[in-house]
């Protein structure tokens, strides 16, 4: 399980986002966000640089948690 801290994660739309970020990029991830602790936590075979790539791209700051 991978988990990032994603503090400018504020919104739903921030939420959905990400998700598909992630997705996109690992299609096979179970992803979980609690956005009032701006926690993203991932289950997926992809390592934790293609995740993080991921999330960056989408336009958020994503910190190893």
């Amino acid at each position: 399980m991978l988990q990032f801290k994603v503090e400018d994660m504020t919104c739903n739309h921030c939420v959905g986002a990400v998700t598909r970020a992630i997705k996109e990029a690992a299609p096979d991830s179970k992803v979980e966000i609690e956005l009032e602790q701006h926690t993203v936590r991932v289950q997926t075979q992809a390592d934790a640089r293609t995740v993080s790539e991921a999330i960056a791209q989408a336009g958020y700051t994503p910190v190893p948690d």
